[in-house]
C-alpha cells in the first residue's frame, strides 16, 4: 500500500537586499520619531524660558533691554507690583510691550497685564492717553503718561517735532521704586540769596530719583522743616544770614543732610563759610586750572574734567567710563583742627599738574605764573559724622563749581553731571542705589574729547594715517617696479 506524503511549500525568504532596506527604514522611522519628540520637548522647554532669553533685543539703542539698576531693584522686591499698559488689544506700543514683558521676567512680584484705557479712572481723575502705564502696589500707585515715555524736540530745519529719546526703563524703574518705598524723601532748596535755579532737566532727574523738591525760606520758616530729608544751597551770590547759618547747623548736628554748591564770587560769605568750617573744610580763594590737557576741554584749562574718585557719593559713576565737567572751579582744603568724628572723602580731584590762581580777576595768563600754588586739588568732597548726640549720621556733599548743574554743561559730558547729582542725593537720602536711569537716545550722541584726545586724533588723521598710506603706496610701487 502506497502512502502519499503532502509536502509543505517552503517559506519564501526575503532577498538580502530587501532585508537591508527594511532595516534602514526602521532606523529612519525611529530616528524621525526621536527628532520629532526632541523638537516637541525643546519647544515646550523654550516656552518656559524667560522672555529675555527667547527674544533678542536687536534695536539699535537697546530700547527694551533693562540694565543692572533695574535688575537690582527687582531682586529686592518683597511685594507685588502690577504694571498696567493702558491700550486696546492690538493697539499697544510694541516697544513698551516688549519692555514690560522683560520686567515681568525679572521677578515673580512683577505682573504686566494689558487693559482697556478706561481702567485708568480708578487711579487718577486726569485724562490719560493710550499707551500710558500705571504702576500699582499695596502702598500707592503712579501714572506714567505716554508723553513722559518719549522725549522730543523741535527740528529747526523742518520745524517739526521729532522723537529724540526713549525713557521707558527710567520711568518704569523709578515708578516701581516710588510705589514700593516706605518713605519718600523731600529735598528743600534754600531761597533768598540769588541761588541758581535747577533747570527742568535737573529737576526731572531728581524727580526720577523719587525725591520731592520744595522751596525753603529760612528767614520766615525759622528752622529746617522736620520732614526734610536733605537741604540744598545752590551757588548763592550773596551770603546767608547768621540766623540762617545757625538754623542749618542745628539741623545738621541732629543728623541732617545737605548738598552745598559754591560758585566763585568776589563777595565775602562768612556765614556760608561757617557751616563748612564747622565740619572741617574750607574753600580756597581763587580758581583752579589744570595743566594736563587730558583734564580739560576745548583748550580751556578752566573747564576741568576731573578724576572721579570711588566713594559712596559718586557710586557707579567712578570707573564707569563717564566724565564730569567742572567749569571755573574752586578747591577744598581740610582744616587741621577738624574733629576726629568728621570724615572728609574726596569725590573729584585734579591731576598733579593743576594750579590755583588766587586772584582770577587780575590774572595775566591761563598758564602757570609766579605765585600760583601747584599740585593736586580737591574739587568736590563728601563729609560725614556720627556723634553720640544723634542716632543719624550727618552727611554733606560739597561742589565748587556754580555751573556744574547747568543742563548745557551736563550735555557736553552726556549726562555725567546729572548722574553725579542723583548719586550724591541717593547717598544722602539713604537710597541703597540710584534709580535715576538716563533715557536712551534715538538720535546721534556726542563724543566727549578732552584737549589731549582731540590733539591726538587730529595728528593721527591729518599726519600719521596719510603718511602711512604714502609709505605703503611707495613700497608697493618700488616692489612692482623691480618685478
Amino acid at each position: 500500500m502506497k502512502h502519499r506524503f503532502k509536502m509543505k511549500k517552503p517559506k519564501k525568504l526575503l532577498p538580502p537586499k530587501n532585508k537591508k532596506l527594511l532595516k534602514k527604514c526602521s532606523y529612519s522611522l525611529a530616528l524621525t520619531i526621536i527628532v520629532i519628540a526632541a523638537a516637541i520637548f525643546l519647544n515646550l522647554l523654550a516656552g518656559e524660558l524667560p522672555y529675555s532669553l527667547t527674544k533678542i533685543d536687536v534695536s539699535e539703542n537697546k530700547l527694551y533691554t533693562v540694565g543692572d539698576q533695574t535688575k537690582e531693584l527687582a531682586s529686592r522686591l518683597t511685594e507685588d507690583v502690577t504694571l498696567y499698559l493702558l491700550a486696546e488689544d492690538g493697539q499697544e506700543d510694541s516697544t513698551l510691550n516688549e519692555l514690560l514683558t522683560r520686567y515681568a521676567d525679572l521677578s515673580s512680584h512683577i505682573k504686566d497685564p494689558v487693559l482697556n484705557p478706561n481702567f485708568a479712572s480708578q487711579y487718577t481723575e486726569e485724562e490719560v492717553s493710550e499707551n500710558s502705564i500705571i504702576v500699582v502696589s499695596e502702598k500707592r500707585s503712579k501714572v506714567i503718561p505716554y508723553s513722559d515715555l518719549y522725549e522730543s524736540s523741535i527740528n529747526y530745519q523742518t520745524y517739526s517735532m521729532e522723537t529724540t529719546a526713549f525713557d521707558g526703563e527710567g520711568q518704569v524703574t523709578s515708578a516701581i521704586d516710588y510705589v514700593t518705598s516706605e518713605e519718600l524723601p523731600i529735598l528743600y532748596t534754600l531761597q533768598g540769596h540769588e541761588e541758581s535755579e535747577l533747570d527742568s532737566s535737573m529737576q526731572s532727574a531728581v524727580a526720577k530719583e523719587n525725591i520731592e523738591i520744595k522751596s525753603l525760606n529760612l528767614i520766615t520758616a525759622g528752622s529746617v522743616p522736620e520732614d526734610a530729608s536733605c537741604i540744598m544751597i545752590n551757588a548763592p551770590r550773596t551770603d546767608i544770614s547768621a540766623d540762617e547759618a545757625e538754623a542749618i547747623l542745628t539741623y545738621l548736628k541732629d543728623g541732617g543732610r545737605a548738598l552745598l554748591v559754591s560758585g566763585y564770587t568776589s563777595e565775602d560769605m562768612p556765614n556760608f563759610d561757617s557751616i563748612l568750617s564747622e565740619y572741617g573744610v574750607t574753600i580756597d580763594q581763587g580758581v583752579v586750572l589744570d595743566g594736563d590737557s587730558g583734564h580739560y576741554i576745548s583748550g580751556n584749562p578752566l573747564y576741568l574734567v576731573p578724576e572721579i574718585q570711588s566713594c559712596d557719593a559718586t557710586g557707579s559713576l567712578a570707573g564707569g567710563g563717564s566724565y564730569v565737567l567742572m567749569p571755573v572751579s574752586q578747591s577744598i582744603s581740610t582744616l587741621d583742627d577738624k574733629r576726629d568724628t568728621v570724615t572728609v572723602t574726596d569725590m573729584l580731584t585734579t591731576s598733579s599738574s593743576a594750579y590755583l590762581k588766587s586772584d582770577p580777576e587780575n590774572m595775566q595768563s591761563l598758564s602757570p605764573e609766579d605765585g600760583d600754588t601747584e599740585g593736586t586739588f580737591t574739587l568736590s568732597a563728601s563729609i560725614s559724622e556720627t556723634t553720640e548726640d544723634s542716632e543719624e549720621e550727618t552727611r554733606m556733599v560739597l561742589f565748587t563749581s556754580g555751573q556744574l548743574l547747568n543742563s548745557e554743561t551736563d550735555a557736553i559730558v552726556s549726562g555725567g553731571n546729572k548722574k553725579l547729582l542723583t548719586n550724591s542725593l541717593s547717598w544722602m537720602c539713604g537710597h541703597s542705589s540710584s534709580v535715576s536711569i538716563a533715557s536712551k537716545s534715538m538720535e546721534l550722541s556726542y563724543l566727549t574729547l578732552t584737549a589731549a584726545s582731540a590733539n591726538m586724533w587730529s595728528i593721527l588723521t591729518i599726519a600719521v594715517i596719510p603718511a602711512g598710506l604714502l609709505l605703503l603706496g611707495g613700497f608697493i610701487w618700488l616692489k612692482r617696479r623691480k618685478q
